[in-house]
């Protein structure tokens, strides 16, 4: 089974993106903000990470580059959830090492169609 690791402030969007890929068979942990999706990250090992741009303690991007930084974590895919669209925040999060991009609120079809493909 795979595992994913989704990070957002919100409970409710955690729980959303919880159900969801639960749904559709993968393991989903959560974490409400970067630095305990770090550690988190540093425990364990995941297939893929969902994470929020904007967040208290660390962001999203701060995230991506913490976990690039680690060798086990430079090829597994990180996909940015959030409300954010600006291009210049999708080149910021490009450039740290961010894999993808997916605009909130989502449809929990295209998500799950996101997820199987960037873990294919």
């Amino acid at each position: 089974m795979k595992r994913v690791l989704a990070v957002d402030d919100s409970v409710s969007m955690r729980e959303l993106v919880r159900a969801t890929l639960a749904d559709a068979g993968y393991e989903v942990v959560s974490a409400e903000d970067g630095t305990r999706a770090y550690q988190a990250a540093l425990g364990s090992q995941f297939d893929m990470v969902l994470s929020d741009v904007n967040m208290p303690s660390m962001d999203g991007i701060g995230l991506v580059e913490k976990l690039r930084a680690r060798p086990e974590y430079r090829l597994v895919p990180i996909v940015m959830l959030t409300t954010e669209s600006s291009a210049e925040m999708k080149a910021r999060a490009r450039a740290a090492g961010a894999t993808g991009w997916i605009v909130k609120p989502f449809d929990p079809e295209r998500l799950i169609g996101a997820v199987k493909r960037v873990l294919a």
